[in-house]
Formats: structure tokens, C-alpha cells, sequence
């Protein structure tokens, strides 16, 4: 293969998951039914909000817009991951790798701005519901989901140029079951130190950041909710409890894997499947489950498909 940007290595090795036979077994079935289920789940909801009319509010887009992104972030790393649990030889392309981690982190960011959107869209619904409809109407919502996935590319290019351009001579080991910013950063033949700064600022403080901000805002919907009235307090907190869970499934991790001194191979692997696998599988079930319009209109869709293939 030719070298890419004068760099000799034209290809990473990554690890494996498991080692013994009986573990790679498991891992397989694990994988591979959280990614169907991921697929399955995920496009349901998209479908069940652009063909269910009673769906078309600005609550219910940005959540097909999260199952979307949901979707692509596990789709760049899961595949890849079930493919080389029997394969004795993990390679992976210099472009490959970095097509990887530009999509890891494209749809990370978009996914960070867009719970902040949802955020917003709770606070409006419940601190100011008179005004809802004013406020989250169809051209602010179009606007907050160009911001996320704009704000997702730069996210990602800011770190992508200064990567792709680095130097690669050895070692070529990226010492994960995937490619990430860090990781590969490390592996450039030159003093990388400032640039990993760089992308544990972008990707760690800012996780941290994002965090804590949509925590402190959904404490103060909370706040403000039972000063106007204790009887609502128990619905506010029902209906944000499942926003909350979702923030911390995601942000979890991603401050382990960005911004802990201190990473350890096993720590570093099961953060990652969270993120991945568990998270992305996790959120369907999250908002459909808890939510009664979701489901009503879920039943709705899958009696119209049965009794267009009766028709049929």
C-alpha cells in the first residue's frame, strides 16, 4: 500500500475482546442481538414519527433525530467489533481509522447538542407551556438540528486535520477494539502532547461541561416546577427522569474514555461497549416504554403494517 501523508504506517492493529473461545461465542450472541435490536428499535421510532401524524411535535423529531444518530454511532464501531471476534488477524486501514473516528465523533457531538436541545424543549413544555408552541415552533426546531450535526462536523474536523496529517513511523498498535482520537494520537512519531490536549478538551471537558449544565437545568425545572405546584413536581420528575437517565448513559462514559488519568484496558473496554451497544439500545426502550403517545402510536403503526400485508 502507498504511504499516506509520508507516513510509513499504512495500517493499525487492534485488539480483540476476548481471547478464549467460549467468551468470543458470547460476545458474538451479545453483540449481535444488541445491534439488531439496536437497528430495529431505532428505526422503529424513526418510522413510527414520520408516518404517525399525532407525532409531528418538536419533542418527538429530536427524539427520531437521536435514534438516527444512535443508530450511526453504533453502526461505525459494532459491526467491526462482531467481524474480528474470530479473526486471528485485527487489521485496519489508515483510512479506515481515521474514517472511524471522524464518524465516532461526528455523531458524539451532535448527539451532546441535541440533548441539550431536548433539554430546552422539556423546559419550554413544562416551565412555559402557554408559550410552548410560539417558542418550539417548526422553524426553531429545524434550526436546533442543524446546529447539532453542524456542531457535530466541527467537533469532529477540528480534531481530524491536525490527525491526519500526523506522522505515523511505529509502533501501529492502537491498543483498542477501535480507533479513537487519543489512542492514535499517541502512535504519531513526534511530540503529540499539546494535541492530545486538544482532544481531551474537546472531547472530555466539554462531555464534562455539557453534563453538568443539562443536570443543573433539568434540578432547575424541577425547582421551578414546585415552586408553581407540588402536584406536578411527581410528573415533571417522571417524565425527566428519562431524559436524565439517557444524559448519564451517554456522558458517563464519555468523561471516563476522555478525561480519567488513569485508564485501564478493562475500564476503557466496558465504557466503550456502554456506548456503543448498551447506551444506543437502551434509549428506544427509554422513551418508548415510559412514554404513552410513543406507544399508542407504535400500535397504531404495527396494525397498519399487518393489515396492509393481509390486504396484500
Amino acid at each position: 500500500m502507498d504511504q499516506v501523508n509520508g507516513s510509513v504506517v499504512t495500517e493499525f492493529v487492534l485488539l480483540g475482546l476476548a481471547q478464549s473461545l467460549g467468551m468470543q461465542f458470547f460476545l458474538f450472541l451479545f453483540l449481535s442481538l444488541f445491534y439488531v435490536g439496536i437497528v430495529l428499535g431505532n428505526l422503529f421510532i424513526v418510522f413510527t414519527v414520520i408516518f404517525d401524524s399525532h407525532l409531528h411535535s418538536p419533542m418527538y423529531i429530536l427524539l427520531a433525530n437521536l435514534s438516527l444518530i444512535d443508530l450511526g454511532l453504533s453502526s461505525t464501531t459494532v459491526p467491526r467489533m462482531i467481524s474480528d471476534l474470530f479473526s486471528d488477524c485485527k487489521i485496519i486501514s489508515f483510512h479506515s481509522c481515521m474514517i472511524q473516528m471522524f464518524f465516532i465523533h461526528v455523531m458524539g457531538g451532535a448527539e451532546m447538542v441535541l440533548l441539550i436541545a431536548m433539554a430546552y424543549d422539556r423546559y419550554t413544555a413544562i416551565c412555559k407551556p402557554l408559550h410552548y408552541l410560539t417558542i418550539m415552533n417548526p422553524k426553531m426546531c429545524m434550526l436546533l438540528l442543524v446546529t447539532a450535526w453542524i456542531i457535530g462536523l466541527i467537533h469532529a474536523m477540528s480534531q481530524f486535520v491536525f490527525t491526519i496529517n500526523l506522522p505515523f513511523c511505529g509502533p501501529n498498535n492502537v491498543g483498542s477494539f477501535y480507533c479513537d482520537f487519543p489512542r492514535v494520537i499517541k502512535l504519531a512519531c513526534m511530540d503529540s502532547y499539546r494535541l492530545e490536549f486538544v482532544v481531551t478538551a474537546n472531547s472530555g471537558f466539554i462531555s464534562m461541561g455539557t453534563f453538568f449544565f443539562l443536570i443543573v437545568s433539568y434540578i432547575f425545572i424541577l425547582v421551578t416546577v414546585r415552586k408553581h405546584s407540588s402536584k406536578d413536581l411527581s410528573k415533571a420528575f417522571f417524565t425527566l427522569s428519562a431524559h436524565i437517565s439517557v444524559v448519564v448513559l451517554f456522558f458517563a462514559p464519555c468523561m471516563f474514555l476522555y478525561v480519567w488519568p488513569f485508564p485501564t484496558k478493562s475500564l476503557d473496554t466496558f465504557f466503550a461497549i456502554v456506548d456503543f451497544v448498551v447506551t444506543p439500545i437502551l434509549n428506544p426502550a427509554i422513551y418508548t416504554l415510559r412514554n404513552r403517545d410513543m406507544r399508542v402510536a407504535m400500535k397504531r403503526l404495527s396494525v397498519q403494517v399487518v393489515s396492509s400485508r393481509d390486504v396484500t
